[in-house]
């Protein structure tokens, strides 16, 4: 197996604009998302490496927040994280591949995890794009 390296911005908290039912929609709803991306990794990083050997962990974040278009309904969380993997793939071509986990706060009632997680590698969105 190659080296690779993967960033991860683990449950950040954003509301949203989903849901399906009428108590769902016209309003935010409160996810918690973790992303992790993984990047073509550099020969080797070293204590002065700059930034532009990496990425900026709030590039993820971003996509998670303010890089959901404002005022758009997504039906289902999935189109939630699709938009958040397609955002990541759009930005830096050493995007190989993201994995997103949204939970729905909102519905859980003992403190359960409900909610979706997607993985989408960059090869397969470029040949559905193509």
């Amino acid at each position: 197996m190659n080296d690779s390296l993967i960033l991860e911005v683990a449950d950040f908290e954003t509301d949203v604009l989903t849901g399906i039912y009428s108590e769902e929609t016209g309003k935010p709803q409160p996810l918690r998302i973790t992303i992790n991306a993984r990047y073509d990794v550099a020969d080797h990083y070293d204590a002065d490496t700059p930034l532009e050997a990496s990425k900026n962990y709030m590039d993820l974040k971003h996509a998670a927040g303010e890089g959901l278009p404002a005022g758009v309904h997504f039906k289902l969380i999935e189109a939630v994280a699709d938009h958040i993997c397609e955002t990541l793939f759009v930005q830096d071509v050493r995007v190989q591949a993201v994995t997103v986990k949204i939970v729905k706060l909102a519905i859980a009632e003992a403190n359960e995890k409900i909610g979706i997680t997607l993985h989408r590698e960059r090869d397969a969105w470029e040949s559905r794009k193509a």
